[in-house]
């Protein structure tokens, strides 16, 4: 996927379970702008993961063995965190 698709990225993001969505879509909608280009390509990458193991990282039951990944399930969380609860 095209890092600068945003559409097609918006479309992704959408996981059809509420709780990962509200912890990725503002994410995208927030803070993917910022990212730098290898971090969009990881964000992309994160998104193609099964829904199971996403909610389960996001969520802090356990983590991914992919340290890049990890990370980015980081600063999705601490990004999150940091801006607080917005409207989806």
């Amino acid at each position: 996927m095209d890092i600068d698709n945003k559409a097609r990225i918006h479309w992704a993001c959408r996981r059809g379970m509420r709780e990962l969505d509200i912890s990725i879509m503002p994410f995208f909608k927030y803070e993917y702008d910022s990212l730098s280009d290898d971090d969009k390509r990881l964000f992309i990458r994160l998104l193609e993961c099964a829904d199971p193991d996403l909610f389960n990282w996001l969520m802090n039951h356990g983590c991914p063995e992919d340290e890049e990944l990890f990370r980015m399930i980081k600063l999705i969380q601490n990004r999150n965190k940091d801006r607080g609860p917005v409207e989806m």
